[in-house]
This record gives C-alpha cells, structure tokens and sequence, in this order.
C-alpha cells in the first residue's frame, strides 16, 4: 500500500455482483473478440502512426473518441455521455475509478495522457505499448518520486495537453468510493490550468446500479473483461462536470475537495465495505 495511492478495500467476493442475467455464450466469445481486435488494430494503427498530427505528433481527437466508444460498445455496453464539453488547451481530467472501461471511457471525453502506476511500465507487451502511447508513470513506492512526476504533469499541461487522473488511487467497487488524494492537483496549479471532473457510474438497463464491471482487488484483468462481456444490459453513464478554473481554489488541498464533490456520486447507503474485507 502506498502512502498517497492507498488501496480500497474492495474485493470480487464482498462487492462485484455476479452476471446472474447473463449474455450467451457465444455472444459473450463475440464480444470478447470484438474487443480484442479493436484494442490490437488500434495499438498498431497508432505505432504506425494512423492519423498522427503534424502538431507535437498528437492524434487528432475524433479517431480516439471513435476507437475508445468503438472499444466500450463492443463489450456490449452502452454508453452515455452528458454534460460540459471538455475544452481545448491545458486540462486536468480526473475521474473517480471503478474498472478498466473508465480508461476509454475518459478518452472519449477528451484524448489525453494517462497517468498510471509503475509497475504497469513492465507489463510484457502492454507496458512497452503504454510507454509508446505517452502513458506518465507514478513509481507508488518512492515517495521521493512525488515531486518529479507531479513537475512532469505540470510541464505536459503547460504545453496545452491534457492528462487524465484517476485520484482516488486505486479502483473501487462503485458503490464504496475513496477520496481524492491531492498531490496531482498541485501541477494543474502550477501550470495554471482548469481541472474537469468526471462522474463514471455503470447500471443496467432498468436503472440499477451494478457493481459488475468492477475491476478490484485481486481480480484478474481477464476476469473482469469476460463479466462485462457476458453481461447483459449494462450502461457506462459518463456525466462532465462543469470545468474548476484556475485560481478559484488556494491550494491543492481545496481544489482536491472541491474536484471530489463534484466527480463522486452519492454512495449506496445499503451498500457498505469494510477494510476487514480485503485490500486491493
């Protein structure tokens, strides 16, 4: 566990509801593979340089958002995106975290840079491709590190970039949520730029909140692709928040706060974990 990235302490067995109204099996095998070839035709499309601007080497923002909804929708998920648009320039995006499909999801807002732990970076095969793709890694273990990396995101927003955040620290069920931990908010001061949260919430067709799509604790990653998959009936309800300019908050600590009110839903009162059930 890290000192500024905790983990949550929810877990597949005490939060992540089963897929009780379950897709066919052969639907579900469709889906997965859809889902495959699109994330592989993107990573090489894009080490190809497929649509690659000729201004500081970006993709255009339309194919993205078209790939990543592309990605979600395979899944068989439908997507609902309402809201503040996300505008041009500098842009802090943070976002509470509750599974893989946040990722395109928050893409399909506004390309942007992630930032993502470390270890990911030695992934076979994903972390080269992360690193290619312009991922900034946190190194969660040396506290030392912090200061560099929070320079690095102020440098990349300085430039007119955007990156995404998931400040929580780590991925939580839906239903529990964590807080946001302030250090990253203190580069969109730095660069004086405007931070944008981002409310994610997943429910099925009828209303209900699902903790389905969760990818938490000790769940594997092809665990947790295969229950959206086989699914049925899942919604992505992605609501931006209005946009916090710069200078409306003195310090990180109220600007983390003021991102949090708006970014977290309300939580489920008849949903409630305890740290006795695990960490992630």
């Amino acid at each position: 566990m890290s000192v500024w990235l905790p983990g949550a302490p929810c877990t597949p067995r005490a939060c992540v509801e089963g897929t009780a109204a379950a897709a066919a099996v052969p639907r579900a095998v469709l889906r997965l593979v859809a889902v495959t070839v699109l994330v592989l035709a993107g990573v090489l499309l894009s080490t190809l340089g497929w649509g690659r601007s000729r201004v500081r080497g970006r993709i255009p923002a339309g194919p993205v958002r078209w790939w990543c909804l592309r990605i979600v929708r395979a899944a068989g998920v439908q997507v609902r995106i309402t809201g503040a648009a996300a505008p041009a320039g500098g842009l802090l995006l943070v976002a509470n975290h509750i599974s893989w499909l946040d990722i395109p999801l928050l893409a399909a807002v506004r390309p942007a840079r992630m930032l993502a732990k470390a270890e990911i970076r030695r992934w076979p095969v994903a972390g080269p491709l992360a690193a290619r793709g312009g991922v900034l890694f946190i190194d969660r273990d040396r506290l030392r590190a912090l200061p560099g990396t929070v320079a690095h995101v102020a440098d990349v927003l300085r430039t007119g970039g955007a990156v995404a955040v998931f400040p929580e620290g780590s991925t939580w069920c839906g239903r529990a949520q964590g807080h946001f931990r302030r250090a990253v908010f203190q580069a969109a001061l730095d660069a004086g730029v405007p931070v944008q949260p981002v409310r994610i919430r997943y429910r099925l067709a009828g209303g209900a909140a699902s903790t389905a799509p969760a990818f938490v604790g000790d769940d594997s990653l092809l665990a947790s692709v295969w229950r959206v998959v086989s699914a049925r009936g899942l919604v992505a309800e992605v609501e931006v928040r209005k946009v916090i300019a710069p200078g409306h908050h003195p310090d990180r600590r109220a600007l983390a706060r003021a991102a949090q009110l708006d970014a977290l839903p309300e939580p489920d009162p008849v949903h409630t974990v305890s740290p006795a059930q695990g960490a992630s």
